[in-house]
């Protein structure tokens, strides 16, 4: 039987662990991390690259940053099996095809890249090759009709998937040039088209189950294992195929056994979406959590030393109350000149968020980050990782890692929420299986 290929995972930002468990999620592209990635025991492994938070430019050197370390890294572990995926937005959002061209020129030549932004805990699925978003009130949605077409950065105006890669590569691929793997083949199999292709072809792949999900990942490994080489722009539930991993150590409804010392936690909240909204009204309605808002207009008067200061102290009289303080930007919407004014408002509303988690107090016993981009934040710039261990999930499509024994936060549980994963009722959910009174229910 031969041993199945290492899957890497490019991932721009930290939510695409989200249907795996018990691997490492790297923070760093060194050489040097990416063979603890390489070596590890895992199937998979992540790689954070963050680059949803960047413009396009910056997006395209660190992708070819990590990919030129990778060649290196690969090389000195000696792998000859391996599968490159870049995971990216099940909504269509992120720098398509800046990324998957870079990986195409740094570590091909591939003979496809496919298209799978199926992700089926998030309620996304593709059909006749359109992409689909089941909407609040259960009616499946083309992902153009929804608020993420409307991205200010990432907008598109298709959810028929040849028609969006011709959108996003300005007609450098055009719709009819790119293959459709429909569902009728996906369950029926693919292999031998699979066999056949070249030349880096892109394909869209249909898949409404996890089911059919795996049956293209079988298809997939075989054609392999026969020396095809792919690369993949993907949602997460492709990674769930593709690692095949047993059940989590700790189940979900569990976790309150990796709060620290049963102590209350600290939330914080960076996401805009209006899912994030809704929950972060419905998470305040809990006992023993505290909001703290952040005004984030006062930032374009440059008080961001002020706000630190008043947020920490909020943060520090909660916490000593023994209960979880809620950290949350305002949630209107500012407007901008432009995009690179919005982006750089945003780097300073996150750094105003990391500087106060790295003031959070020494014994909180959990953390909960909700939005990709903020979670990406945590975990790189607020709590300094190289590297953490998924330990897997506390609800469907929401991931928690734990910090290292030697940080300055030993052990410490981190939900990664996505901004636009659960109903309304799930970021409260998370907080309620952290409480340690639930270890004994």
């Amino acid at each position: 039987m031969t041993s199945k290929p290492k899957i890497i995972v490019l991932d721009d930002d930290p939510t695409g662990s989200q249907t795996v468990h018990s691997c490492l999620l790297l923070l760093r592209w060194d050489v040097e991390t990416l063979r603890l990635g390489l070596a590890d025991d895992a199937p998979i492994f992540f790689v954070l690259t963050n680059t949803r938070s960047l413009p396009a430019d910056q997006a395209l050197a660190t992708t070819q940053a990590v990919c030129h370390n990778l060649k290196a890294a690969i090389a000195a572990e000696h792998i000859s099996d391996f599968l490159i995926v870049s995971r990216s937005d099940s909504t269509l959002r992120g720098h398509y095809p800046v990324e998957t061209d870079a990986i195409a020129q740094e570590l091909g030549p591939f003979d496809a890249h496919f298209l799978t932004p199926a992700f089926f805990e998030g309620g996304r699925f593709t059909k006749d090759s359109i992409h689909y978003l089941i909407a609040p009130d259960g009616v499946a949605t083309p992902v153009h009709q929804t608020e993420f077409a409307e991205d200010s950065v990432f907008g598109y105006s298709h959810s028929y998937l040849p028609d969006y890669v011709e959108e996003k590569t300005q007609g450098r691929i055009v719709a009819a040039e790119v293959e459709r793997f429909v569902l009728s083949e996906i369950r029926s199999g693919v292999l031998e088209r699979l066999l056949a292709l070249h030349d880096n072809q892109c394909v869209a792949i249909d898949s409404e189950t996890q089911a059919d999900m795996n049956h293209f990942a079988a298809d997939i490994l075989a054609a392999a294992a026969q020396g095809k080489r792919f690369l993949f722009r993907s949602a997460a539930s492709l990674l769930t195929a593709l690692a095949d991993l047993p059940p989590q150590p700790v189940a979900p409804e569990h976790m309150a056994t990796y709060t620290r010392d049963g102590k209350p936690g600290a939330v914080i909240v960076g996401s805009h979406v209006q899912k994030t909204t809704e929950q972060l009204e419905e998470l305040l309605k809990l006992p023993e959590t505290v909001a703290v808002e952040i005004d984030v207009a006062q930032l374009l008067k440059s008080a961001s030393d002020q706000l630190l200061n008043q947020a920490l102290a909020q943060v520090k009289a909660i916490h000593a109350a023994n209960k979880t303080p809620v950290i949350f930007t305002s949630r209107e919407e500012l407007t901008f000149e432009d995009v690179q004014t919005r982006l750089d408002f945003g780097v300073a509303v996150s750094t105003l968020l990391m500087d106060i988690v790295k003031g959070l107090p020494q014994d909180i016993g959990f953390l909960i980050s909700k939005g990709g981009i903020t979670s990406n934040d945590v975990l790189s710039t607020g709590l300094s990782l190289t590297a953490a261990r998924l330990l897997g999930q506390i609800l469907p499509g929401v991931s928690v890692v734990c910090t290292p024994p030697h940080h300055r936060l030993p052990h410490l549980p981190v939900v990664l929420f996505p901004g636009n994963v659960g109903d309304r009722h799930a970021l409260g959910a998370a907080y309620q299986r952290l409480l340690s009174q639930q270890i004994d229910e």
